[in-house]
């Protein structure tokens, strides 16, 4: 009779750390969603008040201008 208690009891305790753990994943992500448009609406609003692009800001711009690729002579562009 006991064996069966401690399965069930086991079985609920596993079920409920699943939820648990269910909820605190919603809460994090959540949280990572937030930030992340906070950050893209803050590099908009940036580039909005600079005239530079997000990627610029973030220090890729020569790969965005063609400069990078363009140095190497690999592209047929780069002419």
């Amino acid at each position: 009779m006991t064996n069966s208690t401690t399965s069930g009891d086991k079985w609920f305790q596993d079920a409920a750390a699943a939820q648990i753990h269910m909820e605190q994943l919603k809460s994090v992500e959540r949280f990572n969603g937030r930030a992340a448009m906070l950050g893209f609406v803050i590099g908009v609003i940036t580039e909005g008040l600079t005239g530079q692009g997000i990627i610029h800001q973030i220090g890729l711009g020569p790969l965005v201008d063609g400069y990078a690729a363009c140095s190497t002579a690999l592209l047929p562009f780069c002419g």
